[in-house]
């Protein structure tokens, strides 16, 4: 069976297995394939060179259409690629010289030299350059596939869209997880395994909860004086949150897909910023009028206006500049932006709602 995939799938179903039993499946199958496979898992595990088919189509560079056809006729089947939208042009030296659409060939004439219909590589990606970074190059240039060429420019295999999907699902898979303090994901893990994982982001949540506890405490004779206080606090602290998070989100993803370079930065935190106050705005006149009907003070109402415009402001502007300080500090925004994020967000709303609060009334 594993003789019949192509060879980045063989790879991919050989890889999470014990290395003695991976040997005793290789020597079951061709000593092409078995080269292959064997090729493809020393390259780390999220690079191209894993996601590489060996098997492509190739062409000389002074063959026609008929002399292309009709060598993809005369070969086994096993060493075709089960999908290819295209075929790679090489020189004598087998450096990549450009490629010619299938359709397109199926619509020359036999005599029509290669290099007359031959178009342009879009791009090519390295064996040791990070699936990641091929995503980001498939969505950059729209391409169903595209060749992989070592240091010299030889083709060495090619990488199909199907994969790059796979890619793409697990990227945003991990993005999510990251966010809530999750690195490594699964229903089968093990207790022990998922207690390590999640643990050390736990504790970082524990002293930042602290912290919170600590800005509260500086206010406890006001609270002591007006207990309506208390009531609201999670009201200002979880709609301040849900903000945050929101922004975080947003940011996070557009840092993964480079949506976040140069002059877009700009633009981006200025979107989220109005978007905060607008937000802000709107939500906190309506927290400050239900207020108003509940307690029938007009000064609380103003304290909790004031409070969430801030705190909703700060949400959408800590929820862009934390993920893109993060990244410039060569981390990982989407595992370390969230615990930062929400607890900015709690000290800010806690202390200017209180400090309001305080000055207004006692």
């Amino acid at each position: 069976m594993i003789g019949h995939l192509d060879s980045d799938d063989a790879s991919f179903l050989l890889s999470d297995l014990e290395e003695d039993r991976r040997a005793r499946i290789l020597t079951k199958v061709s000593a092409t394939d078995r080269a292959a496979i064997e090729s493809a898992l020393a390259f780390d595990e999220e690079s191209a060179g894993r996601l590489m088919q060996r098997a492509f189509v190739a062409a000389p560079v002074f063959w026609n259409v008929g002399q292309a056809i009709d060598h993809m006729r005369s070969v086994s089947e096993d060493d075709l690629p089960e999908n290819f939208f295209e075929i790679y042009i090489v020189d004598p030296a087998f450096r990549l010289q450009g490629s010619v659409p299938v359709s397109l060939l199926l619509r020359s004439t036999r005599d029509k030299p290669l290099k007359d219909i031959m178009k342009e590589v879009k791009a090519t990606v390295r064996p040791e350059m990070d699936q990641e970074e091929v995503a980001y190059i498939f969505r950059q240039y729209n391409l169903a596939s595209t060749p992989v060429v070592d240091d010299a420019g030889r083709l060495t295999g090619m990488i199909t869209i199907d994969d790059v999907v796979d890619v793409i699902q697990e990227e945003a898979q991990e993005d999510i997880l990251a966010l809530s303090g999750v690195s490594e994901a699964g229903v089968n893990q093990s207790v022990f395994s998922a207690v390590r994982a999640r643990i050390p982001w736990l504790a970082v949540n524990l002293v930042t909860a602290f912290l919170a506890s600590t800005v509260v405490s500086l206010f406890a004779p006001t609270i002591d004086q007006h207990v309506a206080l208390a009531f609201l606090m999670p009201v200002v602290a979880g709609l301040g949150g849900n903000a945050g998070s929101q922004a975080l989100a947003v940011s996070v993803r557009a840092i993964a897909e480079r949506d976040l370079e140069g002059p877009l930065i700009r633009r981006a935190i200025r979107r989220e910023s109005l978007t905060a106050i607008i937000n802000g705005l709107v939500i906190a006149t309506l927290a400050s009028l239900v207020v108003l009907a509940w307690f029938q003070d007009p000064r609380l109402s103003v304290v909790i206006l004031i409070a969430m415009a801030s705190t909703f402001t700060w949400a959408g502007l800590i929820g862009i500049l934390a993920p893109l300080t993060i990244r410039r500090l060569g981390l990982d925004p989407a595992v370390a932006s969230s615990v930062f994020v929400l607890t900015s967000i709690d000290l800010m709303g806690f202390f200017v709602f209180l400090g309001l609060a305080s000055l207004m009334l006692v």
